[in-house]
């Protein structure tokens, strides 16, 4: 008998075994696949890794701007892919030793809840007090004619290709996208983005938005257009009644990500699920007693770290303990070329929830150390605050390093701090996080 059951190893269920562990919980942890779940195996890590070989190479070709000669930089596919799996094999077992040193015991194997405090592995009952579902999600494949085709793949296929794509069409503008889209066009294959919605990634401030989409010369754009089919000779598209043809080696499909709520005996076991995912209230409690579910699998948030602090919310709840999951001041960050990163409500969000607020947006190159690291890259730093009481709402950012300064930000957010607030704290010089208290004392 254990205190509490974890269906799914990754961001979500890892963080919440050990912290589980470490509060005296007797924890199981069951995953069909490998630690770290989707997030390390197949997405936030391999992506980082990969971009992080491409941005060495542009480097390298620019490099001769700020006075460093590079003689025939060339950029090895194979190699890179081996340094990736190096990188997931060493987080693996860094995860595993994690776990093992907390006294997490492990099952290898598919699990399914039977009832509440029961899930089942092959043929083996296991129970407990208390089961926290962490699923995850998986890519959406739209019934798009050919969308079976050998060239059509998901971020989780490309991210193993062994060669480089000389025309590659990007399906859907969101962060994915982007992504993908920066690391292959800093090695100079042909890529074009085709978005349904009128802009890329919908939730960002549309400037930004704009600005990111200019930062990227190399990457062609089609929005407001429709994918229709794929083919030997392409991606098909519509945009206002004309249909059009891009060539292309590889079409990546990255339109969103599904809750991964089937076979597992979800409903069977009375699960209530929605269209967005399994239904929580905020301290990640189900319908079912002593049944929690956190991460991509809620619908809430489809974020690492959000899964990550969905865990530790229903393991602190278990444990007695109080906390809630409070979703206004979540960062995010687009690891595109330059990044974009973001906290809070953007201008309109802020608008359309009846605030009367106050902006302002100031040039990352007014830090002296953007300016010398980052020659060329014109990022922007913009503010929204309440215009009333001064309390900081939202931040975003374009700019390369915007992901490591993006917390400050969620710090702000999350204590309500006001503009005065901010003002009066010592940023360290000369570092690029000083931009977002220049556009504070941008706001009167």
């Amino acid at each position: 008998m254990y205190d509490l059951i974890i269906l799914g190893a990754g961001p979500g269920g890892y963080v919440a075994a050990e912290r589980a562990a470490a509060g005296g919980l007797k924890t199981l942890l069951i995953e069909k696949d490998r630690l770290g779940g989707v997030c390390l195996n197949a997405g936030c890590i391999p992506t980082k890794t990969l971009l992080s070989a491409a941005k060495t190479y542009a480097h390298a070709l620019e490099a001769e701007s700020i006075g460093v000669t590079v003689k025939e930089a060339v950029f090895h596919l194979d190699k890179a892919m081996a340094w990736k799996a190096r990188v997931i094999e060493t987080l693996q077992k860094g995860i595993a030793a994690m776990l093992k040193r907390g006294g997490v015991e492990v099952v290898q194997g598919e699990g399914r809840l039977v009832k509440p405090g029961t899930v089942r592995v092959d043929r083996t009952d296991y129970q407990a007090k208390s089961v926290i579902i962490a699923t995850g999600s998986s890519s959406v494949v739209p019934p798009i004619p050919g969308v079976k085709h050998p060239k059509v793949v998901t971020s989780t296929e490309l991210l193993n290709i062994a060669e480089m794509p000389k025309k590659l069409v990007i399906v859907g503008g969101g962060i994915i996208g982007m992504e993908f889209a920066s690391f292959f066009s800093m090695l100079s294959a042909e890529v074009t983005v085709v978005e349904m919605m009128d802009e890329i990634i919908p939730a960002l401030d549309r400037e930004f938005a704009l600005a990111l989409r200019k930062a990227l010369p190399k990457v062609s754009f089609e929005l407001g257009a429709k994918v229709q089919e794929f083919s030997d000779a392409g991606v098909g598209y519509s945009r206002g009644g004309q249909k059009n043809l891009i060539p292309a080696d590889l079409a990546l499909l990255c339109i969103g990500r599904r809750p991964n709520t089937g076979g597992m005996g979800f409903e069977e076991a009375g699960l209530e699920i929605t269209k967005t995912g399994v239904k929580t209230d905020e301290c990640m409690r189900t319908n079912l007693p002593g049944v929690y579910a956190v991460g991509d699998v809620t619908g809430r948030s489809l974020l690492a770290h959000s899964a990550s602090r969905m865990g530790e919310i229903a393991v602190n709840t278990i444990l007695g303990k109080k906390d809630r999951w409070r979703g206004n001041a979540i960062p995010w960050v687009v690891f595109s070329t330059p990044e974009v990163a973001g906290c809070g409500m953007t201008e309109a969000e802020a608008l359309a929830k009846g605030y009367e607020v106050v902006t302002a947006k100031v040039p990352m190159r007014l830090s002296g150390r953007y300016l010398a690291e980052h020659p060329g890259e014109n990022g922007v730093c913009k503010v929204v605050a309440e215009k009333s009481g001064g309390v900081i709402l939202g931040v975003n950012m374009l700019g390369t390093g915007c992901s490591e300064i993006i917390a400050g930000a969620a710090l702000m957010i999350e204590s309500e701090l006001r503009v005065q607030d901010v003002k009066e704290i010592v940023f360290p010089h000369p570092t690029v996080s000083e931009v977002m208290r220049e556009a504070l004392f941008e706001i009167k």
